[in-house]
């Protein structure tokens, strides 16, 4: 039998308002601007400064719309926005909506925005021949007929961009059969690809990094320094990889001199040999800080960068179009969708401003923490001053929430006088020293740091004598933890680390 009951539920949901300003904190400075130019696309309600004038004389109430809108349904004035009493003259919604229908949805044309008769700018695009660009214009030297180019040119699509080859033969052959109706078999791919093996840059279109550095030791002048580094990586790969130097040199019988002559030549190979015809955005190489930090004569200074900061505001001709609605006598159905739609992209304008406005002040807010916090380091420059801090402290000296903390030190940098941080850098964890006093995990990944790079290369420390000697220094730490900041610091284990 069916019974019904009723349950009270306290739910917790973000609104859109919410879900857009945690996207907007997560943004770092240099991808806002690309941020606020899709929503000054998408939203035409929104401006900035340099498309709608200056706003010099626009105070904070620019962009705050009074909530208190139009009844739609009943057609009957509602409180209107504060704008200048000849508005409704600057503007006619009928002329608006019927420009819209004329010219299929609100394209206007050039002379609309005053673009007229002036000649479009165009600026040049830089044309740059990437690697399997490169490949294709070599492949002309092979004479091959139609088919094979096909086959050949599939090959040549199959490779990355650091130019292996990714895809089994078996998988290219059904490429070709179902994609461009072409049938072929394992054998014929085979033999195109030991052909495409012998362009430059040598180690192409190899199925390994063995198989890529043999075929660039082949291209090399016939000697025995190259004949004995084939030998390392044809028959003792495995043990040249895991650095078992002194097997391969009893095993091929060279001498300390002859041996480290032979690994001189395998370093020198190109792992990757399509990497150098990557094409390389050069905006992603440059750090752009969101925080400037000023050392004034002992008093610390805080200031955004001002892309943080863009000038929006709220169309006036958006606004005044709800106003001259408000006092048209006449108002028809056609009217109506349209001031509803005006209405929902000024809210959205106004949303996405206050939304800025409360990522400036959040970061601000959460910057100013991190400063109090490392007061000494940014005081001195002193990395050994940095104090254990994580998310939580921070979280608790701004009354945010540690998932905004979080999203506001992703991806943030801090230019300072002593050079530019990212924000995560400001954040260890506590370990104690034998003394009971607390330090930075840093401190401690510093020293490692300093121990391994003042080793002896032929006989690298293990992770064992590097906890003895912290230990020695008055850092309790256990091996495991040594492993844990060694692999933290990109640090190989003491194997990997041995030179000739």
């Amino acid at each position: 039998m069916l019974r019904q009951s009723t349950q009270q539920r306290l739910l917790q949901k973000l609104s859109p308002q919410q879900i857009q300003l945690m996207k907007l904190l997560q943004i770092p400075t240099a991808n806002l601007e690309e941020r606020i130019k899709e929503e000054l696309e998408e939203n035409p309600a929104l401006e900035s400064e340099l498309d709608g004038g200056s706003l010099e004389n626009n105070n904070d109430d620019t962009y705050d719309l009074d909530d208190k809108s139009s009844d739609l349904e009943d057609g009957e004035p509602g409180e209107e926005v504060d704008l200048t009493d000849d508005a409704s003259e600057k503007v006619d919604l009928d002329d608006f909506l019927r420009r819209e229908d004329d010219d299929g949805g609100g394209d206007y044309g050039d002379d609309y925005y005053g673009g007229g008769d002036n000649e479009r700018m165009v600026t040049p695009a830089r044309v740059e021949t990437n690697f399997h660009d490169h490949i294709l214009d070599q492949l002309g030297m092979l004479e091959l007929d139609e088919r094979r180019h096909k086959i050949a040119e599939q090959i040549i699509g199959s490779m990355d961009e650091d130019g292996y080859l990714r895809r089994e033969v078996t998988s290219i052959v059904d490429d070709l059969a179902f994609g461009q109706n072409v049938s072929t078999t394992p054998e014929e791919i085979a033999a195109l690809i030991k052909e495409i093996q012998k362009f430059d840059p040598p180690g192409i279109c190899a199925w390994t990094l063995q198989e890529c550095l043999l075929l660039q030791i082949k291209r090399m002048p016939n000697s025995k320094p190259a004949r004995d580094a084939a030998a390392v990586i044809d028959k003792y790969y495995e043990e040249f990889i895991k650095k078992h130097y002194d097997k391969i040199q009893r095993h091929l019988n060279l001498n300390d001199e002859d041996f480290k002559n032979v690994i001189g030549i395998i370093i020198k190979l190109n792992p990757k040999p399509g990497a150098p015809f990557a094409v390389v955005n050069k905006a992603e190489s440059y750090v752009i800080p969101d925080f400037f930090v000023f050392n004034n004569n002992g008093i610390l200074e805080l200031s955004l960068n001002s892309k943080n900061a863009p000038e929006l505001r709220v169309s006036e001709g958006y606004k005044e179009m709800i106003t001259a609605y408000d006092r048209s006598e006449k108002k028809n159905k056609q009217q109506k969708e349209a001031v509803l739609f005006i209405k929902q992209k000024l809210d959205s304008a106004r949303w996405f401003i206050d939304a800025i406005k409360q990522r400036q002040h959040t970061l601000l807010h959460t910057m100013q923490a991190i400063m109090a916090f490392q007061n000494e380091f940014f005081t001195t420059g002193d990395e050994s001053t940095l104090k254990p801090m994580i998310l939580k402290d921070i979280a608790a000296l701004t009354s945010l929430d540690v998932s905004t903390v979080s999203r506001v030190a992703n991806s943030k940098y801090v230019q300072t006088e002593y050079g530019t941080y990212k924000l995560k850098y400001f954040f260890s964890e506590a370990l104690q020293t034998e003394s009971g006093e607390e330090v930075s995990t840093r401190e401690v990944k510093n020293i490692l740091n300093e121990f391994i790079t003042a080793e002896n290369k032929r006989k690298p420390l293990s992770d064992d004598q590097l906890t003895d000697m912290l230990t020695e220094k008055g850092y309790n730490i256990a091996r495991r933890t040594v492993a844990k900041y060694r692999e933290q610091l990109n640090i190989p284990v003491a194997r990997l680390r041995k030179e000739l």
